[in-house]
This record gives C-alpha cells, structure tokens and sequence, in this order.
C-alpha cells in the first residue's frame, strides 16, 4: 500500500499520481522496522554510516537488510564486502545479495556487469527502480531494513518518504555543515513528509590524540547546539577522523574497531 499520510500533495493528487505513488508490499516480507539514513549532501560518510549500524546490529543478533536507494552512488556492496556478487532474479522477484555476517544486500552494483558504468537515468525511472527495490526483493523477515538514501531533497529521496512506510530517518552530517541550511533542508524535508527524525550522527567529528588520547575538534561552538535546539535534534553519535574509519570505507566492515563498535551500539540505542 501507498503511504500516503507521508505525502505533501495529500487529499490533492490525481488518481494518475496516486498510482504512480502506490508501492505494493510483498506479502514474502515481513520488515519491523525501516530506517532511513539520509545527507544534506555527499560525501559525508552516509553509507558508511548505514553498513556501521548494520554491521552492529547484526552482531547484537538483529536480522538486517539494506536498500541502496543513492542509484547513482551505490558503496553499500564495497562496504558489506560483496562487490563481485550478483544479484539473482527469477523474472518476478529479485533475490538479495547475502554478506558473510548475514546481512541481505540491495543495489544497482548488485544487478551491473561493470560497477564503474554509470547510471544515467533520469528522477522517474530512478524512482521506479528504488521502488522495485523495495517490493520485488525477497526480504523475508527482518528486525531492520536500513534504506541508504541519496543525499540532498531531490526526487529519489522524496520517492522514498512516499512510498515506504519508514519509521525513521538518522541525519549524517559533518562538523562544518551541522548548522548549514543543507542539514535544514533534509531535517525539514523529513518533518513535512511527517517522518520522525531520530537524530543526528556527526562524522569526522574531532581527531584523536594517539598519545594522550584527547579528543581535539577543529569546529566547535555554541551555533551547534543552538542548531539542534532549534530544530528538536538529539546528536546521536560522533565518529572520529580515524584510520579505522578509513579502513572501513576500503575494506569493509567485516570487522570494526573496538572503539567505533563502542559508538555505533551507543547510536543503535537511541534508534531501536
């Protein structure tokens, strides 16, 4: 069904519109929970953000998938380690890539030959396969979808609000845009589709100190809290400029550093 409560153009939409916002659930999944991971831009670390948290809940003993909804930027396969799997479909349904910590996967990259051809498709068709992505993959039972959202407030992101009945969305952000009109935008976004907005999670946040172990923060100040005030925000988590972050974002996350496992689960917390 339609999640038309989250719709803007409720009570006023054609019936053409209507249909083309209708998404059916697949009566083979059963999902508690979706989540949305969403960015005021790119390049913030939203993806690995989405395979940190499902990487841990996986390991709290939590079944998780992930729908790669950024078409255009998919890393979701290269973070869970399965860049050279493929997808499989039977001509009806689409069944998920499975990661070595049982995590179901979902991605363009998953379904292409080559994973550096782009995907030159316009907002529509997008759209349509982030939809496709949702109702003809076999998801089974999950505790948690986590759906990793293109960045900014553009067509695919609003696909998404309408037509998937999600629970919540964690912002991703970086110190120097917390307080930017860009977070506003995706924070708002999120508010007038009615979807709560559980938090944000604030990336490269501080570096630290590998002989004392001080946290230094290169931005910092009292505009940030006044930000998240402004908005009703809870900061979530903060992820240190770290080698274990960059390890992640080249190796995976199979395993995760101690220290980072400790910060995701604190997050999780705050999301269940």
């Amino acid at each position: 069904m339609s999640n038309c409560s989250n719709c803007p153009s409720k009570g006023t939409c054609s019936s053409s519109t209507k249909e083309s916002c209708a998404i059916e659930n697949n009566p083979k999944n059963n999902i508690s929970k979706i989540i949305g991971i969403m960015s005021g831009k790119g390049g913030v670390g939203k993806s690995t953000v989405t395979a940190l948290i499902a990487n841990e809940l996986a390991k709290e003993g939590y079944s998780v998938g992930i729908l790669d909804a950024d078409i255009t930027g998919p890393s979701i396969p290269r973070l869970m380690g399965v860049k050279d799997a493929k997808a499989m479909s039977d001509g009806k349904n689409i069944y998920p890539v499975v990661n070595s910590n049982g995590i179901k996967l979902m991605s363009i990259n998953l379904m292409m030959d080559d994973e550096n051809e782009p995907v030159i498709w316009r907002g529509p068709i997008l759209g349509g396969v982030v939809k496709q992505f949702y109702s003809d993959v076999i998801w089974g039972e999950l505790d948690y979808l986590l759906i990793d959202m293109p960045p900014g407030t553009g067509d695919v992101a609003l696909t998404v609000m309408q037509s998937i009945p999600i629970s919540g969305t964690v912002m991703v952000s970086i110190p120097q845009d917390l307080v930017s009109m860009i977070v506003a935008k995706a924070v708002n976004m999120a508010k007038k589709m009615n979807i709560p907005v559980y938090g944000v999670v604030e990336n490269m946040s501080y570096i630290e100190c590998p002989d004392c172990g001080k946290k230094i923060k290169l931005f910092e100040g009292e505009e940030t809290d006044s930000f998240m005030k402004k908005h009703n925000l809870e900061l979530l988590g903060e992820f240190p400029m770290s080698k274990a972050i960059i390890d992640i974002t080249q190796n995976g996350v199979s395993e995760t550093d101690e220290k980072i496992s400790s910060i995701v689960s604190s997050i999780i917390s705050k999301i269940k």
